[in-house]
């Protein structure tokens, strides 16, 4: 049985999947990988060094991108009282106090992408945890979705604002555009977003935080890049 698919396979083809690419080169790479019948997302991975299992080299932030990620991001606030209309003057796309955890809790209702919490809600949002945690959408200070400035928040995701975390093997996943994005546009926001997860490393951390980069479009491999551009 065949490891991957012949389309895959053939993909695979187009380029030395061994070597290490500039980024100008790996973007125009990747895009001509991206031959599915959608406009696919370009993901970039980042190998880390760090212990996922130490509490204190945890990453979970986030990060800007100048040019957005090309897709519409569902905002999810719980928020109470004026804070709750500011969020739907932000552009929140779904916006409640007790009853909306009731709703994600009871229903099952899961059809956003972010959710942020002002602090006095989190009282109960906190019991969400085992149903939000796993799915990487709990509110929380480190990454700026439980705060008291709901609106600024709702409209940074909305333009762009992404969150970072490590998974079970202390590597980074985020998508930093669509195939659609002119080469410019994508050069732009990978190179912003390495400079922000490079600002990340965590203290005490003994040898090499970043040991690779990849960047991939969504039904396609993956294209290293050549780490020492962006070594300081």
């Amino acid at each position: 049985m065949p490891k991957h698919s012949k389309r895959y396979s053939e993909l695979l083809e187009k380029y030395d999947k061994k070597q290490l690419y500039s980024l100008e080169e790996a973007v125009k790479i990747v895009k001509n990988l991206s031959n599915a019948n959608f406009d696919e997302t370009i993901e970039l991975s980042i190998k880390t060094g760090i212990d996922p299992k130490r509490n204190e080299q945890q990453i979970r932030n986030t990060v800007s991108l100048p040019n957005g990620t090309g897709r519409k991001v569902k905002v999810l606030v719980f928020a109470i009282g004026p804070s709750a209309q500011e969020a739907k003057e932000a552009g929140a796309d779904y916006v409640g106090g007790e009853e909306l955890a009731k709703k994600i809790s009871d229903e099952g209702f899961l059809d956003f992408d972010v959710a942020i919490a002002t602090p006095d809600t989190m009282k109960f949002v906190g019991k969400l945890g085992r149903i939000l945690g796993p799915r990487g959408l709990m509110p929380s200070p480190k990454s700026g979705t439980v705060t008291k400035d709901v609106g600024k928040a709702v409209e940074s995701f909305k333009a762009g604002r992404i969150e970072v975390r490590n998974d079970k093997t202390g590597n980074l996943h985020l998508p930093v555009g669509k195939k659609s994005f002119s080469d410019e546009k994508l050069n732009e926001n990978i190179k912003s977003a390495i400079e922000q997860i490079s600002a990340l490393r965590p203290q005490g951390l003994k040898g090499r935080f970043i040991r690779k980069f990849v960047i991939s479009p969504t039904m396609g491999p993956g294209v290293k890049l050549d780490f020492s551009q962006f070594e300081n």
